[in-house]
């Protein structure tokens, strides 16, 4: 479902942009390059709350040292 927005730009910029990217594919364009940075935000964040879960963070790395301690000890 598309939501309709009203943005104001300087008259140069908005005639940059259309002459880049052509009547009509303004609104495409411009969720392309926000939606990347909106994801990239709620993966950081959900990257600080797994590391500041202190359970499962020991929990990992107990499961890496034993992989470390797996590779030590292969035969080569």
């Amino acid at each position: 479902m598309n939501k309709k927005i009203t943005l104001s730009l300087d008259a140069s910029l908005y005639d940059a942009l259309h002459a880049k990217v052509g009547r009509g594919h303004i609104s495409q364009f411009i969720s392309d390059l926000v939606k990347p940075y909106l994801e990239n935000q709620a993966l950081e964040a959900s990257y600080r709350e797994m590391a500041a879960d202190g359970m499962r963070e020991a929990q990992a790395s107990e499961w890496v040292e034993a992989l470390v301690a797996d590779g030590v000890h292969e035969a080569r």
